[in-house]
């Protein structure tokens, strides 16, 4: 699974939203001051290269659309943290989350209901 820049991550957002457009579609959904026109058309193409984009022509227009899911390139990118920062152990994610003061007593119940869920799944 590639790794995308911010850059190349915002019009993949934005493109997951849209499901396809031309660059100019892209433009609308940036607040000001918007990037240059010929920016995105350059990352744009840099995503056709990694073939995370496709394209349809009009003429000598572009309508640009995802190759990958915004689901399978976020379970790529998560897989990726957890092997690189957590010796790929979900333990040792789940003890970095239990020390975080910003964590719920409610979100801590939620998961344990649903860990407890997917437990009863595997076992039958």
């Amino acid at each position: 699974m590639v790794t995308l820049t911010k850059a190349e991550e915002k019009i993949m957002q934005i493109l997951w939203d849209l499901k396809k457009g031309f660059i100019n579609d892209i433009l609308e959904y940036y607040e000001e001051p918007k990037p240059p026109y010929n920016s995105v058309s350059t990352i744009v193409r840099v995503l056709v290269k990694k073939e995370i984009v496709g394209y349809k022509q009009y003429g000598g227009s572009h309508q640009y659309f995802p190759l990958i899911s915004k689901d399978e390139y976020s379970k790529g990118q998560l897989s990726k943290l957890v092997k690189d920062y957590f010796s790929n152990s979900f333990k040792q994610v789940a003890s970095f989350f239990s020390e975080s003061d910003k964590l719920k007593s409610s979100e801590v119940d939620e998961v344990i209901k649903m860990l407890e869920e997917i437990k009863q799944k595997k076992n039958g």
